[in-house]
C-alpha cells in the first residue's frame, strides 16, 4: 500500500466530543505545502478577528456560523466554503455546534 497520501473516511470522528463553552482543534495534516486543521465549536464560541500569514480556506462541514471576512458578514451553514488571501482579517462565531475544516496553504506555485 502506498503511504504517500493521507486518507480519512470520516472527519467528524476525529472530534467525538465538543465540551460546553469550548473549541476543539485537531491537526489532521501538516507538510511543507499545507496544514489542515479540523475545528469543533460549541454553540456561542468564536475565534475573534485575526489574520493568517498565508492563504487559507474555510469549509463548514456541519452547523451554522457567522463569518466576518474582511468587513463582510457572511452566514454560513454546512457546505459553506471560503478562500481568503494572506493577511485577510476574519473571525468565526458558532451559532450552533459546528465542525469546520481550515486549510492553510504554505506555498504557492508559480504555475
Amino acid at each position: 500500500m502506498n503511504t504517500d497520501y493521507n486518507y480519512i473516511s470520516d472527519l467528524p470522528e476525529k472530534i467525538l466530543e465538543i465540551p460546553t463553552d469550548s473549541i476543539v482543534s485537531r491537526t489532521i495534516h501538516n507538510d511543507e505545502n499545507v496544514r489542515v486543521i479540523l475545528f469543533g465549536f460549541a454553540p456561542g464560541q468564536e475565534l475573534s478577528e485575526h489574520t493568517a500569514s498565508m492563504p487559507a480556506i474555510i469549509h463548514i462541514l456541519s452547523g451554522s456560523v457567522k463569518l466576518i471576512i474582511g468587513k463582510d458578514p457572511i452566514e454560513g451553514d454546512a457546505g459553506t466554503w471560503a478562500h481568503m488571501p494572506a493577511n485577510m482579517p476574519h473571525s468565526v462565531f458558532a451559532k450552533s455546534q459546528t465542525m469546520m475544516l481550515l486549510t492553510m496553504i504554505k506555498t504557492v506555485s508559480d504555475n
